[in-house]
């Protein structure tokens, strides 16, 4: 088996965000942990990475994130205060996330964007292949996006991307990829990514959502990568690096997803993935959609 093709276990999830989105929300309060239904949004994509197989994480966070490695941490004046009570059910709930992983941090001083966030991992990760997860998507459990990356990366070797089609209007809100079909109906392989594109210039409407899987040729190509869109190192920029020439850390393959993808970065999205999330919670959902109905039908 080829280095590219160890198993991979480390996963990378970028959190030095400011959430200015979210003001003023986030002047305090990390955008990660503002918690969709009742769960913070990070644990999601935890969760999401430790169902995949990667028990390793490392955060990469910034200033005012602490509370980030405090929910990950045990809380043991708060257990303590449970077990008193008999509440075994918060109890568990509470013991969840610091048993999920084993969680690492880093910081990213200075904000320099994605492609920098990524290259602050590199000391953690070293020469094996790993996946990065943004905080922003949320990828519904039922459909095992991230699984699928690993399996395609394990196969083909080099760096797989997801991909989802999206309204040809709305192409230039995100990293676009030209691609050409493969054996598998869900597998292409990327030969051209573009950063946030005119949609008049767009080589597909194939978006990429926040979902890697990344071979360690990346980190030198990133170190090699100058300030692009926003005057930021982008990512985009050094996949494209790699997929124009794939004896630079093997070939970029692209997952095309069509499954559940939650947007929690825009607050309306926000909104709409707490009442999707919630309708299908079956602690929640019965009485919440019957209350959702009425609201909807006594407004309209």
């Amino acid at each position: 088996m080829t280095e590219s093709r160890t198993r991979i276990r480390k996963a990378v999830i970028p959190a030095a965000g400011l959430g200015t989105r979210f003001l003023p929300a986030t002047k305090a309060t990390p955008k990660e942990m503002l918690p969709v239904v009742d769960k913070p949004a990070i644990q999601y994509v935890v969760e999401e990475a430790v169902t995949a197989g990667l028990s390793d994480v490392l955060m990469v966070t910034g200033r005012n994130k602490r509370p980030l490695e405090d929910h990950f941490d045990r809380n043991y004046e708060l257990e303590e205060a449970l077990s008193r009570k008999g509440d075994q059910s918060r109890l568990a709930r509470v013991q969840e996330s610091s048993d999920l992983a084993t969680m690492h941090y880093v910081r990213q001083g200075d904000p320099r964007g994605l492609g920098h966030a990524v290259l602050c991992a590199a000391p953690h990760v070293g020469d094996q292949p790993f996946a990065v997860l943004l905080g922003d998507d949320l990828i519904d459990p039922r459909d095992p996006l991230l699984q699928r990356m690993v399996q395609v990366q394990e196969e083909h070797g080099g760096s797989v991307i997801a991909l989802m089609e999206v309204d040809p209007a709305q192409i230039g809100l995100y990293g676009c990829a030209a691609a050409a079909p493969t054996g598998d109906d869900d597998v292409v392989t990327v030969s051209d990514l573009v950063e946030k594109p005119d949609p008049a210039d767009a080589p597909s409407n194939l978006a990429i959502i926040g979902r890697y899987v990344l071979d360690p040729a990346v980190f030198e190509v990133l170190r090699k990568t100058e300030p692009g869109r926003g005057n930021e190192i982008q990512l985009t920029d050094a996949l494209q690096v790699m997929a124009s020439d794939p004896s630079i850390g093997g070939p970029v393959h692209g997952v095309v997803f069509k499954g559940r993808r939650y947007d929690t970065g825009d607050r309306g999205d926000y909104l709409r993935a707490i009442v999707r999330l919630a309708c299908e919670r079956e602690d929640l959902g019965p009485d919440f959609r019957t209350w959702l109905r009425s609201y909807v039908t006594e407004e309209m």
